[in-house]
């Protein structure tokens, strides 16, 4: 198992994620200012490196993130760990092996490392249903469980949306269901481990 410090985040691959593209396309802004380009070149200079970078920032992240998460799998069943359960969410993936007390973590920001680690080093969990507002304003548009391991505090969702739900909608329901059965989860892998639930 696992000893090192959870990191959510690389920050140089955030930084690069985000700057990389857009340096280059900056300095094909420059290039075709510089010798004026026209026609094919200007279309080329100008447009091609926005266009990738678009794509890039788009779709780019989840594809790498998605073949971490591939080989993060095939690593576990190399190792013999059952994934009895397995939480996606577009920031990290949660595998728990309920059999041995053990989780699997691999973070979108930081997907050059994935760690396995004993559920003991998880001091607390619970379910955040992002209630807010008064009155008929009253709603959520984020439903997520959370649980620390070794101080970090980890967030997942299982429910978000650029729109506040009211909290009795089926969109709302389903995401405390499943962050409440997620935290449950890993209180139970917790409880193989010698670990007296909080």
């Amino acid at each position: 198992m696992e000893t090192r410090k959870i990191k959510r985040y690389n920050i140089a691959y955030l930084l690069a994620y985000i700057l990389v593209p857009a340096l280059v396309t900056g300095l094909c802004y420059l290039a075709a200012y510089l010798t004026s380009a026209v026609g094919i070149g200007a279309v080329v200079l100008l447009l091609g490196p926005s266009l990738l970078s678009a794509l890039w920032w788009a779709f780019g992240g989840r594809i790498i993130f998605k073949r971490k998460k591939k080989k993060l799998e095939r690593e576990l069943d190399e190792r013999g760990l059952v994934r009895s359960h397995t939480f996606n969410s577009s920031g990290c993936m949660v595998v728990v092996d309920a059999a041995h007390g053990s989780v699997a973590l691999q973070f979108f920001w930081n997907p050059s490392e994935n760690y396995i680690l004993s559920a003991d080093r998880i001091s607390r969990t619970w379910v955040n249903d992002g209630r807010g507002g008064k009155g008929f304003l009253e709603g959520s548009s984020r439903v997520s469980f959370f649980f620390v391991v070794d101080g970090v505090r980890i967030r997942v969702d299982t429910f978000a949306s650029n729109k506040r739900w009211r909290m009795d909608s089926d969109y709302i329901r389903t995401g405390i269901s499943k962050a409440e059965r997620m935290v449950g989860v890993l209180e139970d892998a917790r409880k193989k481990t010698g670990v007296v639930s909080r």
